[in-house]
């Protein structure tokens, strides 16, 4: 049976093995799917015992992607540009991917019935993960495009890296005050210790969609701050965390499975 693992740290509450076990049933494909969370420095010798175990891929989540981007052999264009990856596919070299932005756009645009063209966008963190989405959603000819850092000078740096793409700015948290979006998504980790970033209200306060990439059982600190503040509608990373992990299959199986019967299962599964 074919083998794939998720790395993250931490990574006991991943819905991964979950996913892709839905993914393999609806498809008929024989998988074994497992987590796997190697010490904060220790990502290649853990990619690299799995690759000797006979595996044949890998997912890769927080705080990893910036280091599985080092670690491969060969990226693809989006991985590349993006300095973060989350797919891993294991041959006699290592090749990456990222379907993290495809993940957000399908869920926005095709789950959510929200189209970014002309719409002035907030990203808010300049990580890998925020890196993994950067072209997806230039792609989609927002208005602008803002990255927000507690260190503005990582939200700049990143901003430089894709102004061929689109109107991309970056600044610092500090920034904000005042400034009026129409979809706001957080990149950062914040919420799993339960936290929220240091943002003015005014930045959902007219209806603006508020999207976190983190999720569950419950709305994560940032979205019950959103909806506090007069967000129109709010949405956690469930759906993108499908959406991405069928890009990641289909990468490895050469095949598409459906999206929409899994996000519905999963939102059953968390239900309170």
């Amino acid at each position: 049976m074919d083998s794939y693992a998720v790395f993250g740290h931490p990574i006991d509450h991943s819905l991964s093995p979950r996913i892709h076990a839905l993914f393999a049933e609806e498809t008929a494909q024989q998988i074994e799917y497992t987590r796997r969370e190697p010490p904060l420095d220790g990502l290649a010798e853990a990619i690299a015992a799995f690759r000797a175990e006979g595996a044949h891929g890998a997912n890769i989540t927080v705080p990893f992607k910036e280091q599985a981007w080092a670690l491969a052999d060969q990226r693809s264009d989006r991985a590349e540009r993006a300095g973060a990856v989350n797919t891993l596919i294991f041959g006699e070299s290592v090749y990456a991917d990222n379907t993290d932005g495809e993940g957000l756009i399908n869920d926005l645009r095709n789950n959510l019935g929200v189209g970014l063209a002309g719409k002035r966008i907030l990203l808010i963190g300049a990580g890998g993960a925020a890196g993994g989405v950067l072209m997806p959603l230039l792609d989609e000819n927002p208005a602008t495009l803002v990255i927000a850092n507690r260190t503005p000078e990582r939200a700049q740096t990143l901003a430089r890296a894709f102004a061929d793409a689109g109107s991309i700015e970056g600044c610092g948290l500090d920034d904000l005050s005042g400034e009026r979006f129409e979809v706001v998504i957080n990149a950062t980790s914040s919420g799993l210790e339960g936290e929220v970033p240091d943002l003015p209200a005014s930045i959902v306060g007219d209806g603006a969609t508020a999207f976190d990439m983190l999720y569950g059982a419950e709305p994560t600190p940032f979205l019950r701050w959103a909806e506090a503040n007069g967000a129109y509608r709010t949405r956690d990373g469930l759906g993108m965390l499908v959406e991405q992990a069928a890009g990641a299959f289909e990468l490895w199986r050469r095949i598409r499975p459906s999206t929409a019967p899994v996000i519905e299962t999963l939102r059953n599964d968390t239900r309170p």
